[in-house]
């Protein structure tokens, strides 16, 4: 029986979704709730699986193709089994006339593979050990790095070597640059890509934004992280991070200045009663923000399991398009990757974002004694035309303040 696979119901938001790779060939055969097809949206990648065993008996769109709610995306030929291999010859069977010549080519092969590495160049190919084609960023760096991907052990989702696999390899000393090599290579952008830059062209053009600066010291926060971070791993089975003392500290002081928690709706100014914090995490694809919802409700437990969670996705490709709607405010945390200060891009309709950045120990005037101390610097970009500076320096000090004395987190003040 003939079953038909469908582009699944996409949400109002998003209006068609484009062919990204097959991982199904016709005549394959296929298991029920095997991955048969990745599918880009504007903000995540839908995976639609096999509804039935059997038989891939037709694909209707190729890659690249551009696809809608429940058009048909296969045909699954439901019990069928696919065609089996050629059998090898049996060992006893004697070679046809002409055969031994056939025969000496494998063997000379062999031979061949078997020499020492040293004696023939490593050829760059378009394909990783896990024999997926290599994404345009990794294609591009093996090409310039003079990497043979087959010899890159991936990271990435279902084994496949990414960018960052074959920059680790060069720099371990795996291989040295291709000499004299000046590769171009033109390529499209993905669709998360192009909804990224639009976003951002968007906040540009329609907020009228600034930034305010502070700066934290989080000897108190890395204390009691020291103190009780192996306790409170064995109680929630999680470990006890800094983003999670950010995340309630802006929590509560969101309640107290309403209106960084607050969007522009035309005219009209809209007041949330609720933090529902959207963290960014960054992604082979793209910059993504999954929203952390009632984070005023949530103990330091459930928003570290929660940003665990939504990490885990990020990377496995697992992030739906629920986890993105939505969020009042966004925090981001650009000191993982080293970042000192930087101005982060409010991400409308809401009016802010925290920007964290890296610790770095500095010396600092406590007490009347310079004393060495772990410092951050914050940042807040927020939409001037609704918040005002004054609200966007308090706003800061408040967290500054929650920050040097936890105590005030756990107490709401």
């Amino acid at each position: 029986m003939a079953t038909e696979v469908k582009v699944p119901v996409l949400p109002e938001s998003v209006s068609d979704a484009t062919i990204a790779s097959w991982h199904k060939k016709a005549g394959e055969a296929v298991k029920r709730d095997e991955n048969l097809v990745d599918l880009e949206t504007d903000k995540v990648v839908l995976e639609v699986p096999s509804p039935v065993d059997g038989v891939l008996k037709e694909i209707k769109f190729k890659e690249g193709d551009t696809v809608t709610s429940q058009q048909i995306l296969a045909i699954i030929e439901e019990g069928a089994t696919a065609a089996a291999a050629p059998a090898e010859a049996k060992k006893d069977d004697k070679p046809a006339a002409g055969a031994e010549e056939v025969q000496s080519k494998p063997a000379a092969a062999k031979a061949e593979a078997a020499a020492p590495a040293s004696t023939k160049p490593a050829p760059v190919s378009a394909s990783s050990s896990t024999g997926g084609e290599l994404p345009p960023g990794a294609r591009f760096t093996a090409a310039t790095q003079g990497i043979d991907p087959s010899q890159v052990e991936g990271t990435g989702r279902r084994g496949a070597v990414t960018k960052e696999d074959l920059v680790n390899y060069a720099k371990s000393g795996g291989v040295g640059k291709a000499a004299g090599a000046r590769p171009e290579e033109r390529v499209p952008m993905t669709r998360i890509r192009k909804r990224i830059a639009e976003r951002l062209m968007q906040s540009k053009d329609s907020i009228a934004m600034l930034t305010s600066f502070n700066e934290v010291n989080l000897a108190k926060v890395a204390a009691a992280r020291k103190e009780l971070g192996e306790d409170f791993q064995k109680a929630h089975g999680i470990k006890l991070g800094f983003m999670s003392f950010f995340v309630k500290a802006a929590a509560n002081a969101l309640q107290r200045f309403p209106v960084v928690n607050a969007s522009v709706d035309g005219d009209d100014i809209i007041y949330h009663g609720y933090a529902d914090i959207s963290i960014a995490v960054s992604t082979e694809k793209g910059l993504v923000t999954p929203v952390l919802r009632n984070v005023e409700r949530l103990g330091f437990a459930d928003i570290e399991k929660g940003i665990a969670d939504y990490a885990k996705k990020a990377r496995d490709g697992k992030l739906g398009l629920d986890d993105l709607q939505g969020g009042t405010f966004t925090i981001t945390n650009g000191g993982t990757f080293g970042s000192l200060m930087s101005t982060p891009i409010v991400n409308p309709p809401q009016s802010a974002i925290l920007g964290m950045h890296t610790i770095k120990d500095r010396p600092i005037a406590e007490n009347g004694q310079v004393v060495i101390a772990p410092m951050m610097y914050i940042a807040l970009s927020y939409d001037h035309r609704i918040i005002d500076g004054k609200d966007a320096v308090q706003f800061l000090v408040d967290i500054k303040n929650q920050l040097e004395n936890p105590n005030r987190i756990l107490f709401g003040l």
